[in-house]
């Protein structure tokens, strides 16, 4: 929500189906349980539901597309252990930049779950980080600053480190098998079962 919105009945704009409104701020405001960062847009859009209009209605779409970002989801065996979708901070000027810093962001919260379970004695030399780029792949490999990669800001090398190290190893999958796309693309059924 912008901090110059003003909000108001909007007696001039036209009204929406209040039921369909209802039901947005309503799986939003199921959503805010995960989703702190949502918590104050959706409560304040939740109090037109009597009466929403249609700016209303664009303001909610708007939350979901702030929603709409890039996913991570982090397994330990099989299970779902930490997940978020959010929207990177940085402009990137190429996709496999984007897919890159989206790759350090994954391996700083797989660190911090890696000192986790070493606190239980529980300890792994590499962990494999499934992605479905290779540029990004190669990217944090090579330790040489390329024309196309040179203008990256230094703290999104922390993975390049992490992976020279050993202590990640970023493996290609196929994008079909990709779980985390689940939060980005409209799959088909069968991918849920």
């Amino acid at each position: 929500m912008h901090p110059s919105t003003t909000l108001g009945l909007y007696e001039e704009s036209p009204e929406i189906d209040s039921t369909m409104y209802r039901g947005m701020v309503g799986s939003l405001l199921y959503l805010t349980m995960s989703r702190p960062d949502i918590m104050f847009s959706v409560c304040v859009y939740a109090r037109f539901q009597a009466r929403p209009k249609e700016v209303h209605l664009q303001a909610v779409k708007r939350i979901l597309r702030y929603l709409k970002g890039t996913p991570r989801c982090h397994f330990l065996g099989r299970c779902l252990v930490s997940w978020t979708s959010k929207r990177q901070n940085t402009i990137a000027l190429l996709t496999c930049e984007a897919r890159y810093v989206f790759a350090g962001q994954c391996v700083t919260q797989l660190l911090w779950i890696k000192h986790q379970l070493e606190d239980y004695d529980v300890y792994e030399s590499s962990i494999p980080v499934l992605y479905d780029n290779t540029a990004a792949i190669n990217i944090s490999k090579n330790p040489v600053l390329h024309s196309r990669t040179k203008h990256i800001e230094i703290k999104h090398h922390f993975i390049r480190d992490r992976v020279q190290k050993g202590t990640f190893e970023l493996v290609y999958v196929k994008t079909g098998e990709q779980l985390a796309d689940i939060f980005t693309k409209p799959l088909q059924e069968d991918r849920y079962v």
